[in-house]
């Protein structure tokens, strides 16, 4: 029984200290309670944001949505890339080079009237086409080259054309 009354008396001498005591231990329980309470609302504002327009579809199947979408823009990308290389094959027969030289094929004639027009593929194929024009009369040609080679005679102007034609740049 001693023992009681010396605890109660203890309690009884001490009790101010333990009020106070159990009013800090209290503040800090608040403290920490509205720490918590601060860093749940910014993360349900974060929640929030992250889940604007869902409307009530799940984090998975929004996933899933987008690895679909993924997907389905790599085929298309494959299919570009297919289309461009398609495209760049059938670009080297496209007339790439061009060459002309005017001139003047009869003294009797004023002015370059006359010319001769190369055109040129990628792999130097094409044509070289040659107008010559007098008072009377026009005569045009076209001569075949290929691999820079023509079977048939070419005249300077014709080569001059052709040479034009290989020093330009794609």
């Amino acid at each position: 029984m001693t023992y009681q009354i010396d605890l109660s008396a203890f309690l009884m001498d001490n009790i101010q200290v333990i009020i106070i005591t159990m009013i800090v231990l209290i503040l800090l329980a608040l403290i920490v309670f509205i720490n918590i309470n601060i860093k749940l609302a910014k993360m349900n504002k974060r929640y929030r944001k992250m889940m604007t327009g869902m409307e009530g579809a799940n984090l998975e199947g929004l996933l899933m949505t987008h690895i679909q979408e993924v997907r389905e823009a790599l085929v298309k990308v494959e299919d570009t890339a297919n289309a461009c290389k398609k495209n760049q094959d059938s670009l080297q027969h496209c007339v790439q080079k061009i060459g002309i030289v005017r001139f003047n094929a009869f003294e009797d004639t004023g002015s370059d009237l006359s010319f001769a027009l190369a055109l040129l593929d990628e792999k130097d194929n094409g044509v070289v086409i040659s107008t010559i024009y007098g008072r009377n009369e026009s005569r045009t040609y076209a001569k075949p080259v290929v691999n820079r080679q023509s079977e048939y005679f070419l005249t300077e102007e014709e080569k001059e054309a052709l040479t034009q034609a290989w020093n330009k740049k794609h």
